[in-house]
């Protein structure tokens, strides 16, 4: 039923044109204009949660809304352009954490400095020849000085958004334990700035919707291990009832420096998908786990670190790019099919270090082995 792919397929709608929006559980707060320059006004109580060391079990920040967030960004669509929904193409990538700690020397900022275009410059082509790119965005975005007492701290400057738009990356997942390390004042710049700079943002208590150019509607929302899965049925739900025929979930969860997902992964991945969840997507372990087929869909368990600034010279240097072609039933309300196509990638360009400029592994090669070894993913497996 399911068939695989290693070599990358042409994209079945260059470009997206689409409409853009961040809602919370709630219901709709406010509805910007067509201008990406939109800023939230939102009240947000946050509680923090301090970062584990690499061994430690999972901990992550989550974070609570009591008034929901809404942004919107438009693109008109050539009204004589109205092709039938057949199937679109999500590409995922791992951690995004495009800056240094925030108290010790600044390492990604003095190689990579305000090159917008170089983080991403090995994999840009993959991201734009798509409808939808998703990372997760491990950082504060903001100029704050005030940060948490915790062992890392991350945040870049709001000028770094620049990064995720030139790449063709549209959407990040907030739902991780770095987007509090500036507090909650910190989070609602974060919010504010990816606004501001057209990218979709969701998170535990927020969802976004993507609507692509054939008029698939793709719906976002993040989960965090520390709370309880009864929010994001409701996001799910909520998704549902704003007619996404897609429901991805972000999950920040595991234990870090391990290769395999823990049997609370597998329960709570597996919930997600009874309960409406298209794809479950994970990260925080900073390793590869396996992907598994559950009821016809996909769990990623962990695909790992990918431009990484919070360590100069990682342990391990595997990464990947996973990319999953959604295809229509008949009726185009919703998924036929999922067609996986696995990227091995390095999340470094050199051989020691890091250069914070991921890279593809040779195809077949030793490293290119080792990362689908790691997903437990092999051809055929579609």
């Amino acid at each position: 039923m399911l068939t695989a792919g290693f070599i990358l397929a042409a994209a079945v709608f260059a470009g997206c044109a689409f409409n853009s929006l961040n809602y919370g559980v709630a219901g709709v707060l406010s509805a910007p204009a067509a201008s990406a320059k939109v800023e939230n006004d939102e009240t947000t109580a946050a509680t923090e949660t301090e970062a584990p060391g690499e061994t430690s079990e999972e901990t992550t920040s989550e974070e609570t809304t009591s008034e929901e967030t809404t942004s919107e960004e438009t693109v008109a669509e050539d009204p004589a352009a109205t092709p039938t929904p057949v199937s679109v193409k999500v590409t995922f990538a791992g951690d995004c954490t495009l800056c240094s700690d925030a108290r010790n020397y600044n390492h990604f900022e003095a190689v990579v400095k305000k090159r917008w275009d170089y983080p991403f410059k090995n994999c840009k082509k993959i991201f734009k020849n798509d409808d939808l790119t998703l990372v997760n965005c491990e950082m504060a975005i903001t100029n704050s000085k005030k940060y948490a007492k915790k062992a890392f701290v991350f945040a870049m400057k709001p000028e770094g958004t620049k990064y995720f738009t030139h790449a063709g990356i549209e959407a990040v997942n907030l739902a991780n334990n770095h987007t509090l390390d500036f507090g909650s004042s910190g989070l609602k710049d974060t919010r504010r700035n990816l606004t501001k700079a057209g990218i979709l943002w969701s998170d535990t208590s927020n969802y976004s919707i993507f609507t692509a150019k054939n008029g698939v509607k793709i719906g976002m929302c993040g989960y965090t291990s520390t709370g309880g899965l009864s929010k994001t049925y409701k996001l799910i739900k909520a998704l549902r009832n704003k007619g996404c025929q897609i429901v991805i979930v972000s999950c920040h969860w595991g234990i870090e420096a391990t290769y395999k997902q823990t049997k609370s992964q597998e329960n709570r991945g597996h919930a997600l998908i009874n309960h409406g969840a298209d794809i479950v997507v994970g990260t925080h372990p900073h390793r590869l786990q396996p992907i598994e087929v559950y009821k016809g869909k996909y769990i990623l368990y962990s695909i790992g670190n990918f431009c990484f600034g919070g360590n100069s010279n990682p342990s391990d240097p595997d990464s990947v790019i996973i990319q999953c072609t959604f295809v229509m039933d008949e009726t185009g309300k919703k998924v036929a099919d999922y067609r996986l196509n696995v990227i091995p990638y390095s999340l470094r360009g050199t051989k020691r270090g890091n250069d914070y400029c991921p890279k593809p592994y040779t195809f077949e090669s030793k490293a290119y082995d080792r990362v689908m070894a790691r997903l437990n993913w092999a051809q055929g497996d579609e």
